[in-house]
């Protein structure tokens, strides 16, 4: 889905029958001024979405951006500013400031992991617990923080999980079918230090730490040589992240990033013309 697609689909749920209150008051167009403010810290992301919610109801406003998306924007500063139909704007405040607020908060959210790992080579990676038509939006939100792509999709990279290992009754078993077909790198998820040494022997290009405590992975780092790469996963939070990073792993990948970051708080200040 694109992102028009999804601005005419989040209109859609919000008004189908139109705006009954601002309609029911019969206004007339009113010229005027919106100010985009931020009421907490926050890392800027969705500036596209937003404008294109405001013009897709308000085709000639006029939006001045102060900030790039991946800037840090401080409480009270002003984001943008809004030039138009202000009763067009007041219809589509929701959904942009809807889709802006959630892409900041995941922007803002993957720039507190970073900062917990600065002077670390590791790299805070997302995963795909993404919003259902939303992954490109808020992978993209990610990386403003920050933040590195994992694969986008099932399609673009070969990632063996426990469920594939449970199936073909082992990691080897898994890799030489998946080597059968595909050319491409693989990934591999252990759990424990025997499949870590199994996966080692079968020179996968990464493998995936999962769920294990600081000790194991640290036990876990040292049987894996230096051109393998690494990725711990599981219970990552801000509390853990730097002690993770520094055991050396290549990258820490975070479901949070994008399940659980809270919306950036911001708001339109209206200025209406007399």
């Amino acid at each position: 889905m694109t992102l028009l697609e999804l601005i005419r689909a989040a209109i859609k749920e919000d008004m189908p029958n139109g705006d009954v209150t601002t309609e029911s008051l019969a206004l007339k167009p009113r010229m005027g001024r919106a100010r985009l403010k931020a009421k907490e810290d926050i890392v800027l992301s969705g500036a596209m979405a937003f404008e294109q919610s405001m013009q897709a109801l308000e085709p000639t406003c006029r939006i001045k951006w102060h900030f790039e998306e991946g800037d840090e924007v401080l409480k009270n500063q002003i984001l943008c500013t809004i030039e138009g139909d202000l009763v067009q704007v007041l219809k589509a405040e929701r959904v942009a400031l809807n889709f802006l607020g959630h892409l900041s908060g995941i922007a803002t959210h993957t720039r507190r992991f970073v900062k917990k790992i600065e002077g670390t080579k590791t790299k805070i990676l997302d995963t795909r617990k993404t919003t259902p038509a939303f992954r490109d939006l808020e992978k993209r939100a990610v990386v403003h923080g920050g933040g590195v792509n994992h694969r986008m999709n099932l399609s673009t990279a070969i990632l063996i999980k426990d469920n594939h290992i449970s199936v073909m009754g082992g990691i080897t078993n898994a890799i030489n079918r998946i080597r059968e077909h595909s050319n491409l790198p693989v990934e591999v998820e252990a759990s424990n230090l025997e499949g870590v040494k199994e996966a080692v022997s079968m020179n996968v290009q990464r493998i995936l730490l999962d769920n294990m405590d600081n000790d194991t992975l640290k036990k876990a780092l040292e049987i894996i040589p230096a051109e393998i790469e690494t990725e711990a996963s599981g219970n990552m939070n801000l509390d853990r992240v730097a002690s993770v990073a520094a055991l050396g792993v290549n990258y820490i990948s975070v479901g949070a990033l994008t399940h659980s970051a809270p919306c950036a708080d911001v708001s339109l200040v209206f200025q209406w013309e007399d």
